[in-house]
């Protein structure tokens, strides 16, 4: 009989920085309450200033979970695996935390598979919170309001949080600025082993998982990646691994899962877990600064009639638009 996890209470958080009391909605976030949770995430996907007041008093409580990434082509079983997943880990007491990033619509701006019925989970479950994204247009498929669920995620007691990228087109990378350890998955009979390394996953993957082992090929691909691991340096005293799974079986879950664990403490005792702390924060403030100025900037163009004039006149080949950007920053610029 499997135990079931109860909410971890408020005291058991770790806490940097001087006491405050926390607003209402900060003390719903850490109680526990669920549906506090999902309607606080869904204002931060909106931007709501009031969401992002919650995510700043919580910060504190924040960087306690391993956050796992999992990148992959559409069609390798990407869903399947965070169900196994799931399984493994509630079956061992532990909080888990979901968030699957989907495309976005260009309609509404929501997550195109956001009913994500191929996750096959009680939504009430305890010691399970899921929650379908949209990517909101970012190439790499992960936003701000990624990372912000993630820490809202964190102080609601989860111990670990997946991330399941898009996967759509090239496989995504920017799950390297979000997760401490970055599972690559692949299935056999496509032929991606060497298509993972143009796209520059190779760099970023810390376990290959080569899904569905079932299938022919899946020994051959296995070792043909292992043996690249091989030659990879090591980074923060680990060269990735190479773990075969099938969701079917099921087989090999418990085997990945104990490759992410022996990641995680191999980043910490290097001092490489401390180091991506800091990559990922430069990653986020550049990010946030960027966003800052970008809204700025379209604000004072849009109250600019010479920045109107300046498009008419490209438009009409009188200026090019080398010119005319010059001459538009120099409009703007004691606005930004």
């Amino acid at each position: 009989m499997t135990s079931r996890p109860s909410p971890r209470p408020a005291r058991d958080l770790p806490r940097t920085g001087p006491e405050r009391e926390l607003s209402a909605a900060a003390q719903s976030v850490v109680a526990g309450d669920r549906r506090a949770l999902g309607r606080i995430i869904s204002e931060v996907e909106r931007g709501d200033p009031s969401a992002r007041a919650v995510v700043q008093e919580l910060y504190p409580r924040t960087g306690t979970a391993a956050v796992v990434g999992l990148s992959g082509p559409l069609g390798v079983g990407k869903s399947s695996l965070v169900n196994r997943l799931l399984q493994l880990l509630s079956g061992r007491g532990k909080r888990v935390g979901v968030i699957a990033v989907d495309p976005s619509s260009p309609f509404s701006g929501g997550a195109v598979l956001g009913d994500r019925v191929r996750i096959e989970r009680d939504p009430s479950e305890a010691g399970v919170f899921f929650r379908s994204m949209a990517s909101r247009g970012h190439p790499g498929g992960l936003s701000q309001s990624t990372r912000e669920t993630i820490r809202l995620l964190e102080a609601f007691g989860m111990d670990t949080v997946l991330v399941e990228t898009v996967g759509s087109g090239q496989v995504d990378v920017e799950v390297h600025n979000i997760a401490s350890t970055r599972l690559v998955v692949l299935v056999p009979h496509l032929g991606d082993e060497v298509q993972t390394l143009k796209a520059g996953l190779f760099e970023i993957a810390d376990v290959f998982v080569v899904n569905k082992c079932d299938l022919p090929g899946a020994d051959r691909a296995a070792r043909d990646l292992s043996e690249l691991a091989q030659m990879s340096p090591e980074r923060d005293g680990w060269r990735p691994r190479v773990v075969q799974t099938s969701t079917l079986a099921p087989t090999g879950i418990e085997e990945l899962w104990q490759a992410v664990e022996d990641h995680e403490r191999t980043l910490r005792e290097s001092g490489g877990l401390a180091a991506l702390r800091r990559n990922r924060a430069r990653e986020e403030l550049r990010s946030l600064l960027l966003a800052g100025l970008q809204s700025r900037l379209a604000e004072a163009l849009a109250s600019s009639k010479e920045w109107e004039a300046l498009v008419e006149e490209v438009g009409e080949g009188r200026l090019d638009p080398y010119a005319a950007s010059e001459r538009a920053y120099d409009l703007v610029r004691p606005r930004l």
